[in-house]
This record gives C-alpha cells, structure tokens and sequence, in this order.
C-alpha cells in the first residue's frame, strides 16, 4: 500500500520538475516584453522632454548657470558672508544672461569682477562663469580676441594660485586651471570654425542651387532659340515652294491639267513633310510612326530631293558635292540642309523668274564648306540685305560649329552665301 501510494507523489514531483524551466522560459520572457516596453517609453519621454527643451529660448539656458551658482551661495555660506558672496556671485554670473548678444563685453564685465574678487580674498565657485565668458568670447570673435581673452584667463589663474594655493602646491592647482582655460579657449575655437564651416557650406549650396537654376533658364533659352529657328526655317521655306506650285498651278490649269495635277500632288506632299518636319522640331515624333521612316533627319543626301523641290517650284537648281559626307555627324548635315534650304528659300522669294542656282558642298576630315550662289539681279544699293530673320539664323547655325557666314553680292552678279563649318573637338567646343 505504502509503495503504491508513493509512486503518484513521485510522479507529480517529476512532472513538477519538468515543468519548472518552462514557467521559468515564460516569467522570462513576459520580464523581457515588460522591459522592453518600458524602454520604449522611457525613450518616447526622453525624446519629447528634448524637443520640448530645444523650443525653450536661449535666455532660459543661460538663466540656469547662475541660477544653481545663487542657490549654492545660499545654502552653504553662513548668514554675515551671504552679502558679499551674492554680490560677488552676481557680479560674475549674471552678465552671462547677455553673452550671445555682446560677448567681449560680458567677459569683460566676468573678468572685472573676478579682479574684484581676487582683491576682497573670497573664494567662490561662481569663478566658472569666467570660463564660460572665455568660451563665448572665442566661439564669437576672431583670433586676436581669442588671444586676449585667454592671456587675461591665464594671468587670472596664476594669480588666484598665487593666492589660494596651499604652500608647496602651486604647480598641480596651476596646471589644472589652465587645462581648463586652453579647453575652454580651444573649444570656443572649434565651435566658430564649425559654425565657419557650415555658413559656407551654406552658401555653396545656395549658389550651386542658383547656377543650376540659370543653367535650367539657359537651357530653356537655348532650346527656344533652335525650335524658334527650326520653325522658320521649316515654315518660310515650306511656305515659299507651296506658293510657287500653287501659282504654277493655277496658271496652268486650262492650258496644261496634267502639269496642274502634278503641281498639286507636289504641294499636298511639301504639306505633309513640312507637318512632320515641325512635329520633328517640337519633339512630339516618335521613332515607331510611319512618318518618321519615310522622312529622316534631313542631310547632305536630301540635297538632291530639295534641289527637286526648288525646280518643281521654279527655281532651277543644281548641287555638287564633293568628298564623302558618310563621316559627318547627323546634327553637322542637318545644318547644312538648313544652311542650304534657307538660302534658296531667299533665292526663290527674292529674285526674278529664270534665276538659276548653284550649291557646292566640299567636305573633308575636319571641316565641310557650303557655298550657294545664284544668277539673280544684284540688289538696288550695293549693301542692300535681305530684312527677316533668314540671314541672322544662318549665322547662329553657322556659329554654332565655328564658322562664320558671308552673305551678300557677287562681283560678277547674284548672291552669294558662304560658310565654313568646323568638326573637330574645337568647333564642338565653341558650339
């Protein structure tokens, strides 16, 4: 019976056993979760406590040095050296209340009353303030000031040594007064440097953020300028052939139906690759519509083509080019396209009919020269110009890649337009 019952109680005792690091891992961890919770909360105050502290203005701050320096006085000094030591104490603390408004001044306000101290033998621990008055007056003024202000701390210190110290350790009370001066010095120093630092940091960034901005407009000046030219150029000439084909038309819409139709098919063309061409300028052409693969960039290789358009609209045209043009950059011959398109364009709104045209292209390595010419009637004054913004923008074009333009009368009749466009590395430079 005895060893019956005893085998339930050793049960229960292993069972207890085995459950005891169990509830151990439990009481654990709950302990953990509670600390943890805690920690959090203590944070959470800690952070509101700091934000609610740097709202405070700076007078609070320094408010609080002489306010504990009073209450010292007070509870350790007994009630017939309470006068003296107060006055001492305010004397030294109170002028730190004004310390970021006029720092020289306070320090030498703290100095002052330090010597007043010195001479009347008192000793008080409100001596800190002219630590603080040195560091104020280095992290606020220049090197001079800083210079000044510590030879008067450091001549203060050897006096007060001189004076206070226990006979036979005057070196260890020195030593560790002007540890602290040269601290106090050198890390007012550190301070104006930082804020030195910062402040050009400051103003670096604000100019860095006012160049791009000018950047910014330039590029948007500059972007106007070329869909402005493009625009002209594109427009006036487009315009121009349109204009002749109509005129031609009408005229020969009796006599001649087939001339007439042709004229009309060409003007209903010269429309459609002057809209693609200033949806071209506008950036709004995408590489995947039709349009763009039956109307590339314009180059030397359209020339023909516009030599075309320039005869159906009556202005007999013919172009030489001589070297290969396979090597010039894509934007180079669009601008000679536009060089050329430009000055038939004036040709063919500016001269009689039966005016012929001529357009020489040499191109080599590094350079490609343009020269159009025409047989037209020389203008009625001899520095007569065609007015309008043709001639300007063929200028700008030509500028572009380091050339420089001449348009104007031939000796022998006509009108000329020269230019020379440069490829190399100083060309692209001056672009």
């Amino acid at each position: 019976m005895s060893e019956a019952a005893a085998e339930p109680g050793d049960a229960y005792r292993d069972r207890v056993r085995a459950l005891t690091p169990v509830r151990w891992a439990r009481t654990t961890l709950r302990l953990t979760r509670y600390a943890d919770l805690a920690s959090a909360r203590a944070a959470r105050l800690v952070t509101a406590a700091g934000r609610r502290c740097s709202r405070l203005p700076p007078m609070v701050w320094d408010a609080l040095l002489p306010t504990l320096l009073l209450l010292n006085i007070v509870t350790t000094h007994a009630p017939h050296e309470l006068p003296v030591a107060v006055a001492l104490t305010v004397a030294l603390a109170l002028p730190l209340l004004w310390r970021r408004r006029a720092p020289l001044t306070v320090f030498g306000t703290v100095a002052a009353a330090a010597f007043v101290q010195w001479l009347t033998d008192v000793q008080l621990p409100a001596d800190v303030c002219l630590l603080v008055a040195l560091y104020t007056a280095a992290a606020n003024s220049g090197r001079r000031g800083t210079l000044v202000a510590g030879a008067v701390v450091e001549a203060g210190a050897l006096l007060a040594c001189l004076r206070w110290a226990t006979e036979g350790a005057f070196l260890t009370p020195f030593v560790a007064v002007t540890a602290m001066v040269v601290a106090a010095a050198v890390l007012g120093v550190n301070v104006r440097t930082t804020r030195a630092y910062l402040a050009a940091l400051e103003e670096r960034a604000a100019r860095l953020e006012q160049q791009q901005e000018q950047q910014a407009r330039l590029a948007v000046a500059e972007e106007r300028t070329r869909i402005t030219r493009e625009m002209h150029d594109i427009v006036t000439h487009n315009l121009s052939v349109m204009v002749a084909l109509t005129d031609a038309a009408v005229y020969a819409q009796h006599r001649s139906p087939d001339k007439a139709t042709t004229a009309m098919l060409q003007i209903s063309e010269t429309g459609r690759q002057a809209l693609t061409d200033m949806r071209r300028s506008l950036g709004i052409l995408r590489t995947d519509e039709p349009d763009a693969e039956r109307h590339p960039l314009p180059g030397i290789a359209q020339l023909e083509a516009l030599a075309d358009q320039m005869c159906a609209a009556g202005l007999p045209t013919r172009i030489e080019v001589q070297g290969g043009h396979t090597h010039i950059p894509a934007t180079a011959q669009l601008t000679v396209y536009r060089l050329v398109q430009e000055a038939l364009t004036n040709t063919l709104k500016h001269t009689p009919a039966g005016t012929r045209a001529t357009v020489r292209i040499r191109c080599s390595t590094g350079t490609v020269t343009v020269d159009v010419t025409d047989s037209g009637p020389r203008p009625p004054h001899p520095g007569a110009t065609p007015s309008g913004h043709g001639i300007p923008g063929m200028r700008e074009r030509s500028a572009a890649y380091g050339g420089t333009l001449r348009a104007g009368p031939l000796p022998g009749g006509g009108w000329g337009v020269h230019t020379r466009l440069l490829l190399d590395s100083s060309g692209a430079a001056s672009a």
